[in-house]
């Protein structure tokens, strides 16, 4: 199919269109009840596939929770939404090997997510023993399941700004030398450390995903001239240098970097407390935020796959057949401050310079 481009002179403005596959996004949090109910439209809208965080309160450890949880989903679609729910388990140091095969092999689950216990929201029934996940992780590279890493030790003497570091020294590396043919997803990734391991490994076996706030944010975002809480994630933002690196990544053409957004609806009222929640709303204007990003970097040709396909080629999914257009404008586009939700307003994500694209309608 391929990126399409137009330019269409309008009097002294110019106006631009994009056509490319529709996008997946494979990481996602929707939450559950009354959120999902609410957050789940930002996403059908733009995306064909999402790949469905497992974090809930309890986590979705089975294939009998993946499955229900997937049906609250599909029950909570708008009418006439085109989307696929690609569910996850939750990895924990009591999960059934079978049960995970069975997950898998049923087309129940696609993947298995990977927590260091107490690493960010809801992680408290992640791992703490890596040992005692061994025979799991011997069963996925049996079976070709793949591993989703939240990447980040949880060591308190670690400082934050350095977890993910650690956390490849300690924990994936080890992982993957004795796991011969596991197949891993990092997650989320925020590092030129992390950009230079993904590279620098050989066998196809190893891929990262990037959101669209780690290529737009850095530390100062949150911290610079006063505490911005719709602004703090986890893995947290870190220096520019490393922005810059995702951001070289992302839009390279590589086919080991995709897009996860990390989407995390938290309402205001949990965001702005003394111990604020982990995670930015970003499912609103992913899109628009992305196009703007590649364009700075000369690099719209290579949207569709950061999008569309490399994300595709490593689960082994096919790509998808529909499209999606994204239309340029001289004038912003404006985008709702917040989406309203049973629980609570959820404030969305705020690049802090002016958007020009958005998805035609």
């Amino acid at each position: 199919m391929g990126i399409r481009l137009h330019l269409f002179p309008k009097a002294m403005a110019m106006t631009q269109t994009i056509t490319l596959r529709r996008p997946d996004d494979f990481h996602l949090h929707l939450r559950d009840g009354a959120m999902l109910q609410a957050v789940l439209p930002e996403t059908t809208r733009d995306f064909a596939r999402a790949l469905i965080m497992p974090n809930l309160v309890p986590p979705v450890v089975t294939a009998a929770q993946a499955a229900a949880y997937r049906e609250r989903i599909l029950s909570a679609l708008p009418a006439g939404a085109d989307f696929t729910p690609l569910m996850t388990l939750y990895l924990t140091e009591d999960t059934d090997p079978n049960d995970l095969a069975r997950a898998h092999a049923e087309g129940i689950a696609v993947a298995v997510k990977l927590y260091p216990a107490g690493a960010t929201t809801n992680s408290h029934s992640g791992v703490h023993n890596f040992d005692k996940v061994r025979p799991v992780l011997e069963k996925m590279a049996e079976i070709g399941m793949p591993l989703c890493t939240h990447g980040e030790v949880t060591d308190p003497e670690v400082d934050i700004f350095d977890r993910e570091a650690v956390f490849i020294d300690r924990v994936l590396e080890p992982i993957r030398a004795a796991t011969p043919g596991l197949r891993v997803i990092m997650e989320h990734i925020t590092t030129r450390t992390a950009v230079s391991y993904v590279r620098g490994a050989t066998g196809g076996d190893l891929a990262a995903s990037i959101t669209m706030h780690h290529l737009i944010i850095n530390r100062n975002h949150i911290l610079a001239g006063g505490i911005k809480p719709h602004y703090y994630c986890l893995p947290v933002a870190k220096r520019e240098t490393h922005r810059l690196a995702l951001v070289e990544a992302a839009t390279s053409g590589d086919g080991r970097f995709f897009l996860g957004t990390d989407s995390a609806p938290h309402t205001d009222a949990n965001k702005l407390l003394p111990c604020g929640c982990a995670g930015c709303f970003t499912a609103t204007n992913t899109m628009s935020c992305l196009a703007e990003v590649f364009e700075r970097e000369n690099a719209l040709q290579h949207l569709e796959a950061f999008t569309a396909l490399n994300g595709a080629a490593h689960y082994r999914l096919p790509a998808n057949t529909g499209t999606l257009t994204l239309t340029r404008s001289e004038a912003p586009v404006s985008f709702p401050s917040h989406i309203e939700t049973g629980d609570g307003p959820v404030t969305v994500f705020d690049p802090g310079f002016a958007l020009h694209w958005r998805v035609a309608e």
